[in-house]
């Protein structure tokens, strides 16, 4: 079966670079390029040409790269600080000043935060300033500060690095949603594209024939074989079949513009195809038969979805706002621990700033009320509950819709099949009334008659051929077949 075996999905034979070589592809003049503008066009250069330059699926790659920025951000909240200070008084009674260097750094665990000082004093403080006095070699302090309740297992901190991190992941999932639909309609350009080439192939034959027809009419006319109105009448044939001529054309062109729309050079100009870049039917019969997409399983569709994907980390960032809500209603109880020691002589601060002082403190604020905690709290369970009925629903309708494509490749494997079945009956019929005609008891209305009949059933032919294909994309679409869409 002729027009079937080209029906299934075209085949990506060549391997696509992934979305962090995109940009580190051949310069202008590469055999690619080559290939998108001379020589037949073969449906896997037309998806590598679109996976590398079609502009949205470089957009989608842009903000996913943005994402990954805003994850890097956000762990930036864990960054050690540095912290240095430092005055000295330059006239007035006492003579004091001091310097003071330390770092923080912020630990996931239970909220902790560990720091370290060390600080020096010189010169005498007024008694309300006494603390700033040390040894004579500084005072070293070492602490810790943990949070019992509230902000124990998360915190405005570590819900940004997991939020950022789940956000990043469905910046890459949208990525390949962008690929997956681009490359589906670059495919259905692509036979738009083709169909209409053979369309226009067929009304030439058919216009050529009439032509031919009118040298040997004119003949018969001059001789008095044939009455003046066969070659009138055939002369109407011919403007009706320049008609529909004019009109595959203009498809044609159409479709080729489409198509220019996804078939694109390395700077991203437009390259709209011709007629001579048309493949022939022996080329695309190479390509696999749709019988082996029917065949296909369906057990994963559902769980790879990027958009079902999507809205399973939609919802887990759904569950861990409700999670940093609800610490919001907690009361805050953080404990301190902190080990200090000065070095050295003794200073002027004297002998009670020599020693080891071991510190414990604890600290507990809780608002009494809370609404504003619990109102937060109800709204950002109302849109968990919202995001998972929202999955539910999207995944019904993708379930629905794979359902349905399934449906259009049978019904698609039927049609092509009779359109073949009636192709060669009205080639048969043709021949048989041209032979009825030639012998001079044939009909020229008929034979007319039985030649655009025959030219209508290609026509439904190649359109049978075109449900099949568009069928066949979508259901490698559906399916994720990234080896068929050329992305794999």
């Amino acid at each position: 079966m002729r027009h079937l075996a080209a029906c299934g999905m075209a085949a990506a034979l060549t391997a696509l670079a992934a979305p962090a070589y995109a940009q580190n592809i051949e310069p202008v003049g590469d055999p690619l390029e080559e290939a998108l503008t001379t020589g037949p066009l073969l449906p896997e250069e037309v998806l590598r040409s679109s996976a590398l330059t079609f502009p949205s699926i470089l957009e989608s790659f842009q903000r996913e790269a943005a994402a990954r920025s805003d994850q890097l951000a956000a762990d930036g909240a864990f960054d050690l600080m540095l912290k240095a200070e430092t005055y000295d008084r330059l006239t007035g009674t006492f003579s004091g000043g001091y310097a003071e260097v330390g770092a923080t750094q912020p630990l996931r665990p239970l909220g902790a935060e560990v720091y370290g000082t060390y600080r020096l004093s010189d010169g005498t403080f007024p008694i309300y300033e006494n603390i700033y006095n040390t040894n004579e070699l500084g005072e070293f302090k070492v602490g810790a500060l943990f949070s019992l309740l509230r902000d124990r297992r998360i915190d405005n901190r570590r819900f940004s690095v997991e939020d950022t991190r789940i956000a990043a992941s469905q910046a890459r999932l949208d990525v390949l949603l962008v690929q997956l639909n681009v490359q589906h309609e670059a495919l259905k350009a692509y036979w738009r594209w083709v169909a209409a080439g053979n369309e226009i192939r067929v009304y030439e034959e058919l216009l050529e024939i009439a032509q031919a027809r009118t040298v040997g009419l004119s003949r018969q006319v001059r001789a008095g074989a044939t009455p003046r109105i066969a070659l009138t009448e055939n002369e109407q044939n011919v403007i009706r079949r320049k008609t529909l001529l004019a009109e595959a054309q203009r498809n044609f062109a159409t479709a080729a513009n489409s198509l220019a729309y996804y078939l694109r050079d390395r700077a991203g100009r437009l390259i709209t195809p011709t007629r001579e870049q048309l493949p022939s039917t022996e080329v695309l019969d190479l390509l696999p038969d749709m019988q082996s997409l029917l065949a296909a399983g369906r057990s994963d569709v559902l769980e790879n979805r990027p958009e079902l994907q999507n809205f399973r980390l939609a919802i887990q960032r759904a569950a861990n706002k409700v999670e940093l809500r609800r610490n919001d209603l907690q009361p805050k109880l953080d404990l301190n621990v902190e080990l200090s020691r000065d070095f050295g002589e003794i200073g002027d601060g004297g002998p009670t700033f020599d020693s080891t002082d071991a510190i414990v403190g604890v600290k507990f604020t809780v608002p009494l009320q809370r609404r504003e905690a619990r109102g937060r709290l109800q709204r950002a369970e109302a849109e968990l509950r919202e995001m998972e009925l929202r999955e539910r629903r999207v995944a019904d309708r993708i379930e629905v819709e794979l359902d349905n494509i399934l449906t259009n490749l049978n019904a698609a494997l039927e049609l092509a099949e009779l359109a073949d079945d009636e192709v060669e009956q009205a080639s048969a019929m043709v021949a048989a009334e041209r032979k009825r005609f030639d012998l001079g008891a044939g009909d020229f209305f008929l034979v007319n008659l039985r030649e655009e009949s025959a030219a209508d059933a290609q026509i439904r032919a190649i359109r049978a051929d075109l449900t099949g294909r568009l069928a066949a994309a979508g259901y490698s679409a559906a399916t994720m077949d990234l080896d068929e869409l050329g992305l794999e």
